[in-house]
């Protein structure tokens, strides 16, 4: 596998759908998770252990509340690690942002919007990662933002007609 997800908790499987399903669509091998920071420590480290033995090139951690979860899988890892904060609670998800954003010094975290265009760019970064070592990806990501380009052109055009 070239990506692991981690998600902080089963509710947070949602969001990682999205992130899922650009990682299909690119054809990055991956696995799914869960695992918490609080409430299971020694399987995160376990799983971040495993998944390196592995190959795993890539970790997306995807959690809300505190959101430490990003954090100490980058703790233990120096392969890239990239955050979803999950909108949750009272504060609408800005508490998981702020915690997945302020990493200290030396523990660095790429830090996605919160939810699932979150989720959907933190697949999107890690294929883009991915494909500085993989010329089929690069291709791929080509063919993708030309595709999304002639989306924005059809999607004006088809806005004129009803004018």
């Amino acid at each position: 596998m070239d990506v692991v997800i981690f998600i902080g908790s089963e509710s947070d499987s949602e969001i990682a759908q999205d992130a899922i399903e650009i990682l299909k669509k690119f054809e990055v091998p991956f696995a799914l998770e869960i695992t918490s920071a609080h409430r299971s420590p020694e399987r995160t480290l376990r799983l971040v252990r495993q998944a390196e033995a592995e190959g795993a090139e890539i970790f997306i951690a995807v959690a809300g509340k505190a959101a430490h979860l990003a954090g100490v899988v980058a703790s233990h890892t120096i392969r890239p690690v990239i955050g979803v904060p999950v909108e949750s609670g009272g504060l609408g998800g800005l508490d998981a942002l702020l915690s997945t954003v302020q990493m200290p010094r030396g523990i660095p975290v790429a830090t996605m919007g919160t939810g699932k265009t979150g989720a959907a760019n933190a697949a999107l970064l890690a294929v883009e990662i991915l494909a500085l070592k993989k010329p089929a990806l690069r291709e791929k990501l080509v063919d993708h933002k030309k595709t999304m380009a002639a989306q924005v052109e059809a999607d004006s055009e088809k806005l004129k007609e009803t004018l």
